[in-house]
């Protein structure tokens, strides 16, 4: 089973065919202005023989597309590539993957790394770590947040998606011992079948010889959670392979206490807007404990993140909460802190 969302990016050549759909309607005019096609007509596929002749064509297309007020879909197949996996995206995602060559370039090139954020539980402790996206250290610069996006305009959300999780995979087996929990981000829009779409997560952690039970798999913060059912299929095939699930920034925003107490994870990430001064907001302190609560009824986790000031961590700590993340106990870093491996090896 192949999948052209997940497929690796290959660049636009400057010598190749433009593959259009539907083609009916514009043959005629495509012919009068001289583009070539190739094979038959209907099949709409046009010749091109430099960038400048692509961007020519997909100038008409775009011309065309408004006079018909109908959407047209393409795929760019490069001279040395015919036969890869279709990857038919709109006119609006290419002409967007043009603007944004450079972050596009650093999605298909993997031209990232994965920093990790410790998690402590509630005598300071690490017994996790967080992996998040950021630049390599001489690569360019990029906002995860505009990678992200700009991967969800084009279409390579997927792409990306699955590298990222593949990377903090490969990261932490090179960078922690067994028995260090691993959150790693997901998005649900970029699994359409959880049980072939994650099939290169679960391989990845086999061939490094990783612990299942190591790994903890979260939706990450950006993501509206529009589809509960699909939702809950992810988390269930994730736990069918001896891991465990994460939901984020629980109590504002796109996580609902409701949402929360349909699917059950087995950790519950209190939003960082929520621990913020919460020692000193009772609206905060009574949502805080209803979270509490409401997680304790199914015997799951609850970890306050954002923490940067003491007395939040005191209060979360003396109210139940059992895990905890934020700048008071360290930022993302690309290696673990240098204290981390001398309390490893104490605790053995």
């Amino acid at each position: 089973m192949s999948c052209s969302d997940c497929s690796a990016i290959e660049p636009i050549e400057d010598e190749g065919i433009v593959n259009l759909r539907p083609a009916s309607l514009l043959i005629s005019a495509l012919v009068q202005k001289g583009y070539k096609f190739v094979g038959a007509l209907e099949d709409g596929r046009l010749l091109y023989n430099s960038r400048e002749e692509l961007l020519s064509i997909l100038e008409a297309l775009e011309w065309h597309e408004k006079e018909l007020a109908q959407p047209l879909s393409i795929y760019i197949t490069g001279k040395s590539k015919i036969g890869v996996v279709e990857r038919w995206v709109s006119l609006a995602q290419l002409a967007l993957r043009f603007s944004n060559h450079k972050l596009i370039d650093i999605i298909s090139n993997n031209e990232f790394s994965s920093h990790m954020q410790p998690i402590v539980n509630r005598s300071e402790e690490i017994v996790a770590f967080e992996f998040l996206l950021r630049p390599t250290p001489l690569g360019d610069y990029f906002q995860p947040y505009e990678l992200f996006e700009t991967a969800r305009q084009t279409g390579f959300h997927s792409f990306l998606d699955r590298a990222a999780r593949i990377s903090a995979i490969e990261t932490s087996a090179r960078l922690l011992p067994k028995g260090i929990k691993r959150f790693v981000n997901f998005l649900p829009s970029s699994i359409y079948n959880p049980k072939y779409c994650l099939t290169h997560t679960f391989a990845a952690i086999e061939r490094l010889a990783q612990d299942p039970k190591d790994f903890v798999f979260e939706v990450v913060e950006t993501e509206k959670i529009r589809d509960i059912s699909h939702l809950s299929k992810i988390f269930a095939e994730y736990r069918r392979q001896g891991m465990q699930v994460a939901l984020d920034d629980v109590g504002t925003g796109f996580s609902t206490l409701d949402v929360m107490s349909s699917l059950e994870p087995d950790y519950v990430k209190i939003d960082r807007s929520l621990i913020s001064y919460c020692d000193e907001d009772p609206e905060k302190q009574k949502t805080i404990q209803d979270i509490i609560e409401r997680v304790g009824h199914y015997g799951g986790q609850v970890l306050a993140e954002g923490i940067e000031r003491r007395e939040e961590f005191l209060y979360c700590k003396e109210l139940g909460v059992d895990l905890a993340q934020g700048y008071l106990f360290g930022k993302p870093e690309d290696k673990p802190p240098a204290h981390f491996g001398d309390c490893e090896r104490e605790n053995r």
